[in-house]
């Protein structure tokens, strides 16, 4: 008899210490809502703190299955989410945050909507967000400039939640993508997509991981890894330069033949030296971008590097088993699996 649970969970884990005790009596609950059919598998993303400690002396005594997978380092939250991807098993899977300000509640509307084979695809889009005043206006600017110019499909302010099913993901990791965005990915792979709403709540334990640096690194892979837009705003600016030079150099000629300009080349050449150097400038930064894009995919390393993976059988079966994967073995699979 197959004992596999449907439904997969998937939730990435960095500097979430304070959270893991209501994140645990949350995955309670979406267990027996669920009536038991369901996996989790926690991915500790070489956080700092005793995270990875409590999930492994927690794990053994919840009532659902579930996967304790430890990176040997940070590799970002798109990296452990990957990793939850390749090693979740059911015909359904979702993805959570565990700071909990996405309500877990919409991870159990995900799993209803698929189950009912009304789509492939489900996003939790954000109607409202507890967040600083600044860092709103930052995030609706930013989403409204990548909906207009790059990704079309992606819903206003963005994706931190969704699901998919088994042939959806198994489509998502065949893209060998290093430095993208997997949630424009996901948008580029298709399928039939239905968005819930739903207010995201303020965070009340911890500090988010999330810094300014972070989400620049995050802005420049999701622009670079699904738009030209770039090259084409910097062929503006050129042709745009090269207008006013022109402009500019007619102006200069007229006022020199008059007698205007008492220091010969003086004026032409500062501004031809100070208005090319910035395009040039300018323009070798977006190409430089590209290019380091271009050559960390064709570097084929893995997305990240696992060094432990621990299995606890759900506490309604009779067996209980543990695999623990030593880092070199699971380095050299996810090489073989073109895991970048």
């Amino acid at each position: 008899m197959n004992t596999k649970p449907r439904n997969s969970l998937i939730i990435p884990i960095y500097k979430n210490e304070e959270n893991i005790p209501d994140l645990l009596e949350a995955l309670r609950t979406l267990y027996a809502d669920l009536n038991g059919d369901l996996e989790v598998v926690l991915v500790v993303d070489g956080s700092p703190d005793r995270s990875g400690e409590m999930l492994r002396l927690a794990l053994p005594s919840e009532p659902y299955a579930s996967q304790l997978i430890m990176h040997s380092r940070n590799f970002g939250s798109f990296a452990a989410i990957r990793k939850g991807l390749e090693s979740a098993s059911g015909e359904f899977l979702a993805i959570m945050a565990a700071d909990l300000q996405e309500p877990p509640e919409l991870v159990l509307q995900f799993f209803e909507i698929m189950t009912a084979n009304d789509a492939d695809v489900v996003l939790g889009t954000r109607t409202r967000r507890a967040d600083p005043l600044i860092s709103r206006l930052a995030s609706g600017l930013f989403w409204k400039a990548y909906r207009r110019w790059v990704v079309r499909e992606m819903p206003a302010g963005g994706v931190d939640i969704f699901a998919c099913t088994s042939r959806i993901r198994d489509n998502l990791l065949a893209m060998g993508e290093s430095n993208t965005s997997l949630v424009s990915q996901l948008l580029w792979v298709g399928g039939r997509r239905v968005e819930v709403p739903y207010e995201r709540r303020a965070r009340t334990k911890g500090r988010s991981a999330w810094t300014l640096g972070r989400k620049v690194r995050y802005m420049l892979d999701s622009v670079m890894a699904f738009s030209d837009f770039p090259i084409f705003l910097f062929l503006a600016v050129g042709a745009v330069g090269i207008t006013i030079t022109l402009s500019v150099m007619a102006i200069v000629l007229t006022a020199w033949l008059f007698g205007f300009i008492t220091i010969a080349g003086y004026t032409p050449v500062m501004l031809m030296i100070s208005l090319v150097g910035s395009i040039l400038v300018f323009g070798q930064g977006i190409i430089g971008g590209y290019i380091w894009r271009a050559n960390e995919t064709t570097k084929q390393r893995p997305s990240s590097i696992v060094s432990s993976h621990e299995r606890f059988a759900s506490q309604s079966t009779p067996r209980h088993e543990k695999v623990v994967v030593i880092m070199k073995q699971e380095s050299k699979q996810s090489e073989g699996e073109n895991d970048s």
